[in-house]
């Protein structure tokens, strides 16, 4: 197939190796032309500019930092038209969604939104999780194209295009205050005189914190939070997305995005959001 791929940040970069790697005819286009290059070497096609990206391919796939991005580079274009199909991977709320897909079906365009859940060395691996959202014909035409970075077994295929963007956001939720729940845990453990090890190796023995304590222990135990899996900057806009959709509050995520918040304020929006633990070292 010919594939337009726009973004290419962290998720982006990793997704876009397996469509090149399975054969199709990539065209990439980047906001900043560094990561172009780089995926031009392997073999893509670069592009200055969405529009030129989009051109003649039978499917776009947008991998951008949010639902804002996605109105400035798709919908205030009028990037797509009639018979396109279009794949967003962006991380939206379910009205965000809603509107891209009635967008969409105006100008007689197939939208899927497929979000995926896990991080780049799941996305190299090709085993994230992968959240399918659309009609049953839509679901069938992406695919083929987002099971290339998906686990078999984690694959999760919903009837609309919302509840695949709540579904997203379920699963950031867990991601969030989890991570905080660590944080909490290495205060506690450290108020006790227990050290940063001896905590991560309790969690570590079938808690419900284990899969955290494996996933970011070693950004913890080194204090150095780079490179990024996951930026706070983006997990901050995911929280942001939550409290927003939700209709009542959820105390723990507040908690999560005053953390995330402060963060951020402190300079630290591009490390990877187990940053977070940094003042309970």
């Amino acid at each position: 197939m010919k594939i337009a791929f726009l973004g290419l940040g962290r998720m982006g970069r990793e997704l876009v190796m397996h469509l090149i790697d399975a054969g199709h005819d990539v065209t990439v286009w980047n906001r900043s032309p560094e990561p172009r290059q780089e995926v031009a070497e392997r073999g893509a096609t670069a592009a200055d500019s969405p529009a030129a990206a989009v051109e003649g391919a039978d499917a776009v796939i947008t991998v951008l930092f949010g639902p804002d991005s996605v109105r400035e580079v798709v919908v205030d274009q009028g990037l797509l038209g009639q018979g396109a199909a279009w794949i967003d991977v962006t991380t939206v709320s379910p009205a965000d969604a809603a509107e891209f897909a009635a967008w969409a079906a105006e100008r007689g365009v197939t939208y899927v939104y497929s979000p995926v859940i896990g991080t780049v060395v799941p996305a190299r691996e090709g085993t994230l999780g992968v959240l399918i959202g659309g009609s049953p014909a839509a679901v069938e035409t992406a695919r083929p194209l987002v099971t290339r970075w998906a686990d078999p077994e984690r694959v999760h295929v919903y009837g609309t295009p919302q509840a695949a963007a709540s579904a997203k956001l379920v699963a950031n939720l867990a991601v969030a205050t989890t991570m905080q729940a660590l944080a909490d845990a290495l205060v506690l453990g450290h108020s006790g005189g227990l050290t940063t090890d001896q905590v991560l190796e309790l969690l570590g023995d079938k808690t419900p914190l284990a899969a955290m304590a494996g996933l970011k222990g070693d950004f913890v135990r080194s204090g150095v939070f780079e490179p990024a899996q996951f930026t706070l900057d983006a997990l901050a806009k995911d929280l942001g997305l939550m409290i927003s959709t939700a209709d009542r509050p959820l105390r723990a995520v507040e908690v999560v995005y005053e953390t995330a918040r402060a963060a951020q304020q402190a300079g630290f929006g591009s490390s990877d959001f187990s940053v977070m633990a940094r003042d309970a070292l």
